[in-house]
């Protein structure tokens, strides 16, 4: 009888699929897990239709931060959290018309789970980065790359990682977690609108001195 549990124990033991992660994939999956509850996707009515990006909530209590150029002209904007909960949105302020940054308010009735803010002096290139975005709508995509140059002159963060549209307006993060800028635009010198592996994010300093 006691070979018989013996065997029983060893079958089940060997039949337990094993996933051994690399420390790269484990910290993908870390950020991604810790920071996707705090992305919403935005959809904005415009005259001639919707326009879509993503968003980082910053404050507990519902503010949003996303691209301006996503919102702007409409008085109808939807943020949908990654719950599937949909809010009617305000715009709560806006930077200047170079920085493509706006806050917005949604009404909430319990606190909500926030992004953490780097230092985007800090950054280098080099380094690893990911992103989370809705691009094409595909909500809570995550991609990941490089800082592959930092425009000083155009105050932009340069990156290899997939940014396409739907992307406008979410978060740039290092590997701790921290977003360190805002992902904006994408180069399309033959006018398409696919990713080629340049796209730029608004430091995450510039949002700082728009909160104050």
């Amino acid at each position: 009888m006691k070979k018989k549990i013996i065997i029983l124990v060893l079958f089940i033991l060997t039949a337990i699929p094993v996933f051994a992660y690399d420390r790269d994939e484990i910290t993908n999956i870390s950020v991604y897990e810790k920071i996707n509850p705090a992305i919403v996707s935005i959809d904005a009515k415009i005259p001639n239709g919707t326009s879509s990006g993503t968003g980082c909530i910053i404050n507990p209590k519902g503010v949003v931060l996303t691209s301006s150029h996503v919102v702007l002209n409409s008085k109808d904007i939807i943020v949908t959290t990654s719950g599937g909960e949909s809010y009617k949105a305000s715009m709560l302020k806006r930077a200047g018309d170079n920085k493509d940054l706006v806050l917005l308010k949604i009404n909430v009735e319990k606190p909500m789970y926030a992004v953490k803010m780097g230092n985007s002096s800090d950054v280098r290139v080099g380094q690893k980065v990911l992103a989370i975005g809705n691009p094409f709508g595909f909500n809570g995509t995550l991609t990941q790359g490089i800082v592959s140059r930092i425009d000083y002159k155009r105050n932009k963060i340069q990156t290899d990682a997939a940014i396409n549209p739907g992307s406008s307006g979410g978060p740039l993060l290092n590997t701790s977690g921290e977003v360190i800028g805002i992902n904006q635009a994408i180069y399309n010198p033959d006018n398409n609108s696919s990713n080629i592996g340049i796209g730029f994010a608004i430091p995450i300093n510039e949002v700082k001195q728009l909160i104050k």
